[in-house]
């Protein structure tokens, strides 16, 4: 990427977008961001990056954008829980998939032609084989999952004004910077911060569940990558590992990286959880030359490292 380009990250006081931020800062480039600071923290936004509280849902928060001239926006923000979307589905809706088509709106008054979204592999819901590739029929659990395909095919129609758009479907992110305080998104991080605060970890569901476990930083690097795409084709990608962890393994890695001993107690489920998935990568190699390089011990380590240190 150039320096001194102008960029929307959408979320910057989460998780992913603070990662996504603090790279265009270090690199030399405007950063504003969209927080409504309902799961993030003013704390997470990187220094130098315009920040502006409000919902990517609301019209007047979007026209506070209109001065602005972004080469690229990545939408990251929303309600990133399968869990949390059967408490409130219309709220989840309007976060997810209202804020795409209003910030796609945006895009084309504004001449905004590079737009790179956060999509998920809730969308595939029980797939029978595995791992899963984006040419696979969709059939999401949670309501969540039905608000991220929607914007995908919001995506698709703004294709035909020229936007040119690209949506993630991320698998399971973990790293450094995940919210330890919220116990219902993000498998790795609740993990760990029930270990640290309790020395108990309650899991839902069976420890032969299994996930796909994708590290920040190759996260980071898949976004960066969608955005330099010549390619003007809408592109639906996994950023995946196309490695299969059951829970167990996950916990006996987790086991291994915090220095004391922990209780595991598995029972109970969620609402619209998917028993297993795992993600073909080959989309995003192939589209992007993108591939993941920190492997799951590596990327527990630096996590864990970094959790018993805040």
């Amino acid at each position: 990427m150039m320096k001194n380009k102008t960029y929307l990250v959408t979320g910057a006081a989460g998780f992913i977008g603070a990662a996504i931020a603090e790279r265009l800062i270090k690199g030399g480039h405007f950063v504003v961001t969209i927080d409504n600071l309902s799961t993030g923290f003013t704390s997470n936004i990187p220094k130098g990056v315009v920040f502006i509280e409000g919902d990517c849902q609301d019209k007047k928060t979007i026209n506070k954008l209109t001065k602005y001239k972004f080469d690229a926006i990545f939408h990251v923000a929303g309600q990133s829980s399968g869990e949390i979307s059967f408490d409130n589905p219309v709220y989840d809706l309007q976060t997810n998939a209202q804020s795409t088509l209003l910030l796609l709106e945006l895009a084309l008054k504004t001449n905004c032609f590079k737009f790179i979204y956060a999509s998920t592999m809730s969308i595939y819901g029980d797939q029978k084989n595995m791992p899963v590739s984006e040419k696979v029929v969709l059939s999401p659990k949670s309501f969540y999952g039905v608000g991220k395909i929607a914007s995908e095919y919001y995506m698709r129609i703004y294709q035909e004004y020229g936007i040119n758009s690209t949506a993630l479907r991320l698998f399971n992110v973990y790293g450094p910077g995940q919210n330890l305080q919220n116990l219902k998104q993000g498998m790795v991080s609740i993990f760990i911060a029930q270990a640290i605060k309790s020395r108990n970890v309650h899991v839902k569901g069976s420890k032969l569940r299994f996930r796909d476990f994708v590290f920040i930083d190759d996260v980071v690097n898949a976004f960066f990558l969608a955005a330099e795409r010549k390619d003007f084709a809408f592109k639906a990608l996994n950023i995946s590992t196309g490695v299969k962890t059951s829970i167990e393994h996950l916990m006996l890695i987790i086991k291994k990286y915090l220095p004391f001993e922990f209780n595991i107690r598995y029972d109970g489920s969620t609402p619209g959880d998917q028993f297993g998935i795992t993600g073909d990568k080959f989309e995003a190699k192939k589209e992007l030359d993108w591939q993941p390089k920190i492997d799951l011990v590596n990327g527990i380590e630096k996590t864990c490292n970094w959790a018993l240190n805040k």
